[in-house]
């Protein structure tokens, strides 16, 4: 908690009582047991639900605090791409901020509950990803009912990061399917970040001619015929992959976003009928690092996962915008600070998993056992010193 202790207390305009809430509620929320509501919250801590209730009202830059943990987190030598994806956050009631219809990837189908959408910094030297912000998606009502509106505002989510994206040495935003999207890329781009996504298996796409051209009137001839996915003569073999699979790419033509993509085919050769084709706006970038970034993206999921299970996503108590927000980025601010802690508790830079239950159990372990030393009047000195003591702080950890 020093780490964040001291970017508290470089952040301006957060007032003395403000400080003091945030320190206590990221101390309760790293350890507790159960859910994350303000009754809970409440037992595990010197204030009253009230306290909690009053303060999640209160706004506070979630966003330059996580930019910092991830600053002091993350090496800046390591390459670094950002990710940007939904998640369902199940809701009972009707008068709950932002209630409408969102995909569950769980249930396969559009259910009545809220969704937040998380623009996230991931580490692929390390292998993690840490949450950068979170927004939640307004209801149809707010926003209008077509899907391209839903679009603008992720793309708002963006823009108001690209500083903070900048400052991270981050040129890439990997998403999936559902943002490829005339709007979406271009908002993307004007953001000054180049693109990496998925497109259509049936997609549109037309070689490039790199013919000479005629002499005469009339505009060159830019385009060279459709692309025709069983002839893979004009295409660029990059590797072999194990299980069967070979990645192809080519620069090509969207005739549907009226523009250039570096294109990479993925094709499985136990099975000529499937192809998956991923695609970069950045003409110029490897082919293989396409490929790379686009499945470090999974890593999002993950931090959905934890936070879900471990930091108490889905159990806010509130119904106002303002209370969900705050609960919201409280919940994956916790794992980016455990996260930290994990780094920090690590001898070697190498790839390892992060076990978030593993050290909610280890901080719940370490608290329950200060209490039982100042009740209880015992000798810390001697407790902390006792040779089993270490056993103590680890009881139930679990492996990742």
């Amino acid at each position: 908690m020093q780490l964040v202790k001291r970017i508290l207390l470089q952040m301006s305009n957060l007032s003395k009582p403000q400080f003091k809430f945030l320190l206590t509620l990221f101390s309760t929320t790293l350890m507790l047991r159960g859910r994350m509501n303000f009754r809970n919250l409440a037992r595990y801590s010197q204030l009253s639900e009230m306290t909690y209730l009053r303060n999640f009202r209160k706004p506070f830059d979630f966003n330059e605090l996580n930019r910092q943990l991830i600053e002091e987190t993350v090496p800046a030598k390591h390459v670094k791409i950002a990710a940007l994806d939904c998640s369902y956050i199940p809701k009972s009631g009707k008068q709950s901020y932002g209630i409408d219809r969102f995909w569950s990837g769980q249930a396969n189908q559009a259910k009545l509950g809220q969704e937040i959408s998380l623009l996230s910094v991931i580490d692929l030297s390390y292998g993690t990803a840490y949450s950068l912000s979170v927004e939640q998606t307004p209801e149809s009502v707010e926003i209008g009912k077509t899907e391209e509106n839903r679009i603008d505002c992720y793309l708002k989510q963006v823009a108001e990061n690209e500083k903070a994206l900048k400052r991270l040495d981050i040129n890439y935003l990997a998403v999936d399917g559902f943002y490829t999207k005339t709007r979406f890329i271009q908002g993307v781009l004007a953001a000054g970040l180049q693109l990496i996504g998925k497109l259509r298996a049936d997609a549109n796409l037309r070689y490039l001619y790199q013919g000479s051209q005629r002499t005469g009137r009339g505009a060159p001839k830019r385009y060279d015929g459709k692309v025709d996915f069983n002839d893979l003569s004009r295409w660029e073999l990059v590797t072999k992959l194990p299980d069967n699979l070979e990645l192809y790419t080519a620069v090509l033509n969207s005739p549907r976003f009226k523009m250039n993509l570096r294109v990479v085919y993925l094709r499985d050769l136990n099975k000529p009928a499937k192809r998956v084709l991923f695609f970069s706006t950045d003409t110029e970038a490897s082919a293989l690092d396409i490929f790379r970034f686009y499945k470090a993206r999974y890593q999002i999921e993950f931090i959905f996962r934890d936070a879900k299970q471990h930091t108490g996503l889905t159990d806010c108590q509130a119904r106002n915008k303002e209370a969900l927000n705050f609960h919201f980025n409280t919940a994956l601010t916790t794992l980016n600070i455990l996260k930290n802690l994990d780094r920090k508790a690590k001898t070697t830079q190498a790839k390892k998993a992060c076990s978030i239950a593993s050290w909610k159990a280890r901080l719940f372990n370490e608290h329950l056992l200060e209490r039982f030393i100042q009740h209880l009047e015992l000798e810390p000195i001697l407790i902390k010193n006792h040779p089993r003591f270490e056993e103590l702080r680890f009881y139930g950890s679990i492996a990742a």
